[in-house]
């Protein structure tokens, strides 16, 4: 797909974009093959020139949001470099702080509920970057039991704070993630509430 690093280039990668777009949107059942013909601008029959069905698009989907989130991320931050917890950071921020990207990824775990075949793919995507943090955690920390609970702790933040909706006293958002990024990257807290 290329949104980190390049541009959509094919009509079947237009398809594949508007079905992402639809899934964010309105979840797994928005994603009708006429509906995304409308928006594309094209006949609903051009659509079997792609895809031998619409469960076609709905995989090429999922293993397009597969190579953005996870293999487009690695590559990006490997490039970037950096030291480990700027790494794990930036790969934070440009899949679950991303206005496009977010919001796919919490429709697919939606979906993943009610379709075993999507929790299986979402399963692999969320090892990958399990096996990132772990990776990047193990550089500054070497009990393994230590190392897998930082990692599914920074994942839960990464994931969870877009469901919680609590209220934190004389405190930011920012400030209290920024805190709590720092307790798992075991970095010095720096005062922010100034």
């Amino acid at each position: 797909m290329g949104h980190i690093v390049g541009v959509i280039r094919t009509q079947r990668e237009r398809w594949i974009e508007e079905g992402l777009q639809a899934l964010a949107a309105g979840g797994p059942d928005a994603v009708r093959v006429e509906a995304l013909a409308k928006k594309l601008g094209v006949t609903k029959g051009g659509f079997y020139g792609y895809f031998a069905d619409r469960d076609a698009l709905l995989k090429a989907m999922l293993d397009a949001w597969e190579r953005e989130s996870v293999d487009e991320v690695i590559d990006h931050i490997e490039r970037e470099g950096g030291d480990p917890r700027s790494k794990i950071q930036r790969a934070g921020v440009l899949t679950f702080s991303s206005d496009r990207l977010l919001p796919i990824d919490l429709a697919i775990r939606d979906w993943a509920r009610r379709d075993e075949a999507v929790a299986e793919h979402l399963r692999r995507v969320d090892n990958r970057r399990m096996a990132l943090l772990r990776e990047m955690i193990g550089t500054f920390c070497s009990d393994p039991d230590e190392v897998e609970a930082r990692s599914m702790l920074a994942f839960c933040l990464a994931i969870g704070r877009h469901f919680l909706a609590a209220d934190h006293a004389d405190r930011t958002r920012a400030q209290i993630l920024a805190r709590a990024a720092d307790l798992l990257f075991d970095r010095p807290h720096n005062d922010r509430s100034h």
